[in-house]
Order: C-alpha cells, then structure tokens, then sequence
C-alpha cells in the first residue's frame, strides 16, 4: 500500500448521514446514475464521477464520501496529505502524479480532504507561486484522464481558495452549510433513540453542526448515566 493515501475500513451507511433536502436529492441522483450506468453509456451520456463537497466543518462531508463509497460497494482510499505536500521543489506536484498513477484505487473511491492545500489559486502575479501553479496544473491533466470506472470526491471548508479551474471539473458541487432546525432535530433523535428514556432528558442546541451536536449529546448523556450511578451508591 502506497504511503501517500490509504485505505478506510469505516464503515458508513448512507442512511445514516443527515442532509439538507437539496443535498440529498443530488447524492440520490449521482447514485442513479452509477445504478443505470450502462444503458446511459449506451446512449453516449456521460455518467458523473467527480464530486466537490464544501461548506462548513463536521457538517458531513467525509461522511457523506464514505457512505457513497458504501453504497456503490467501491473500496474508499483517502489521501494522505502528510506525504503528499512537500517542502521540496516539486516534489508534491509528483506526489500528486503518483496518487493517479497507483492502480489500487481503480473501481474505488479516491477521497482528497482538505482540498483547498492542494488546489490553491494560481497567482500568475506572484513569482513565488510557481510550486502551486505545477501542483494545481498536474491536478487538472490528471483529473482530465481519471478513469470512468473510479470516482473523485474532494473535500473543502475554504472552496474560495481552491483554483476556478479545478471546481470546474467537478460534475457535481455539493455545498454543507449548518443544518437547519428540522434536520438537526432528527439528528438528535437518531442519536438519543439508542440511549434509555430516562438518559435522554437533554438540553439541545441549534444553529450548530453535526460533530458539535453529537459531542454535545454525548456528554449530556454520560453526564445522565454517571449521576444515575452515583444515586444508585448513595
């Protein structure tokens, strides 16, 4: 296994993960298309396999990468942006070309999180940009020949630093903005469903994101079992 992504073994059911409405509507169409894949080919029509997600952090995205990859049962590789980015002068952009070349991930998922490092905006006014400029260049050749038969998904919480040319190859855009009411209120109830009613008297918050969400259940709950506990030694 290359040191420069590796393989997830988390497994994530897409009915699990929480979406706005407009969100869910696109993944379930990406879906349909993977579904019905060879008789779209048929008729010469492309079938997406790129996809960008951005928005706000612990909102879902690399969830939301992993329950695809689930889904479409593909193995899920991640990048490992740690070896990837180099402070040697062009050793990232063949990082970079070495991730496409790999033949590990070929009917996969290739997941990039935190886009953004890599696919920056190229400065043509800046001189001192020419290591980015090679990194995002090698991005789009190699984005431009992925296979048909693999899928792309990047990650970003900063979409405005990541270069137009690169967003541009990305069939769908998907944006993770904080989830309204309705859908964390659902959220909440997923996750207090497992714990005993008497666990569950908590105080919820909104206007939040999922992983605040869920830390905040979470240590409201264990607060409930461990006073439960001591009542019980008293």
């Amino acid at each position: 296994m290359s040191l420069l992504y590796f393989r997830d073994r988390e497994n994530v059911d897409l009915e699990n993960v929480f979406f706005e409405h407009s969100v869910s509507e696109q993944i379930q169409q990406f879906l349909k298309e993977h579904q019905f894949a060879e008789i779209l080919q048929q008729y010469e029509l492309p079938v997406a396999n790129k996809i960008l997600l951005y928005g706000k952090t612990g909102c879902g995205k690399t969830m939301t990468a992993k329950a695809i990859a689930k889904k479409l049962n593909k193995n899920i590789f991640i990048v490992n942006l740690a070896s990837v980015v180099s402070s040697k002068l062009g050793e990232t952009a063949k990082n970079v070309q070495s991730i496409f070349k790999e033949s590990n991930y070929e009917n996969s998922v290739l997941f990039f999180d935190e886009f953004d490092s890599l696919g920056q905006i190229r400065d043509y006014d800046n001189k001192d940009s020419s290591e980015m400029k090679r990194v995002v260049n090698a991005i789009l050749q190699l984005i431009d020949n992925f296979p048909k038969n693999s899928i792309l998904i990047a990650a970003t919480n900063q979409i405005q630093m990541i270069d137009e040319a690169l967003i541009r190859r990305f069939e769908l855009r998907l944006e993770f903005a904080l989830p309204s009411k309705i859908v964390l209120e659902a959220f909440y109830d997923k996750l207090l469903s497992k714990f005993p009613a008497k666990y569950q008297n908590v105080e919820k918050q909104y206007g939040i994101s999922f992983s605040e969400a869920k830390d905040l259940i979470f240590r409201q709950v264990k607060n409930n079992i461990i006073s439960d506990e001591m009542n019980k030694l008293n």
